[in-house]
């Protein structure tokens, strides 16, 4: 992205910045082009989950090119929990900020973003991306399978409030055009080195449900696709691309 104008597109209400990404990217815009609402009707998550926009939280999606494969193009969503990770860091306690697999943000423990990925093909080549990315800066939804939380909650002491979503925005342009050059300079290893310390849980218990199956295992990291590494009981390693991964042992109910 470096050397390229960003445009940013400011609405009140979109049914989701992600759909509105795609309905661009669909009729012929390349970005890139960051796209944020004050309000979304039908924001979406990973996995088909809903995802509550909260007023005075941030949601937006950066459409762009690219002419990568889709696997490599996937790893945008690193970069993504990277760039947020910093967003945030920049008004908490940074040692309060981690990153859970593959890309979910949490601050002390508990979830404060949402990133979800979408691509299509787009004429004469390659793949538009659309990067959607929401994040708790006032509020937190009560309606939810996992805890969450909200910057605001957890602010430095010398910060009065946390940011405006406008704010949080241009610091988001920034960090995330950082760490896409830093991807494109010296490769996803250099991503994984950097996720791999704000990651939480490696080295400790993991339990991967998958769509038909649930594997217990240690995290031990990031495989070269991104893919998280799980040891096995019987010293095997199984590799998980896809499914909800929650860190800790299983207990007696069978939830992590």
């Amino acid at each position: 992205m470096t050397g390229r104008a960003v445009e940013v597109v400011r609405l009140d209400v979109v049914d989701s910045t992600n759909a509105e990404a795609r309905r661009r990217a669909e009729a012929g815009a390349s970005g890139p082009l960051w796209i944020t609402a004050r309000r979304q009707t039908a924001g979406r998550g990973r996995r088909g989950r809903a995802w509550s926009s909260e007023p005075g939280n941030l949601a937006a999606t950066l459409l762009t090119h690219t002419a990568r494969p889709p696997a490599e193009a996937a790893h945008s969503t690193f970069v993504a929990a990277l760039a947020v990770h910093e967003l945030i860091s920049a008004f908490v306690d940074p040692a309060l900020v981690r990153i859970k697999w593959p890309n979910d943000v949490l601050l002390a423990g508990h979830k404060a973003s949402g990133i979800l990925v979408e691509s299509g093909v787009q004429a004469p080549g390659g793949l538009w991306l659309a990067v959607g990315i929401g994040v708790n800066l006032v509020q937190a939804p009560e309606d939810v399978e996992r805890p969450a939380t909200a910057v605001a909650r957890h602010l430095r002491s010398d910060l009065a409030r946390a940011p405006d979503p406008d704010v949080a925005l241009d610091l988001l342009i920034q960090t995330f055009s950082a760490w896409q050059d830093r991807w494109d300079q010296l490769g996803f290893a250099a991503l994984r080195d950097a996720w791999t310390t704000r990651a939480q849980g490696l080295g400790g218990p993991a339990v991967a449900r998958l769509a038909h199956e649930t594997v217990e295992g240690v995290a031990e990291g990031l495989a070269d696709d991104g893919a998280l590494r799980l040891r096995l009981p019987d010293g095997s390693l199984r590799l998980i691309s896809a499914g909800d991964v929650a860190f800790g042992p299983l207990n007696t109910e069978g939830h992590a």
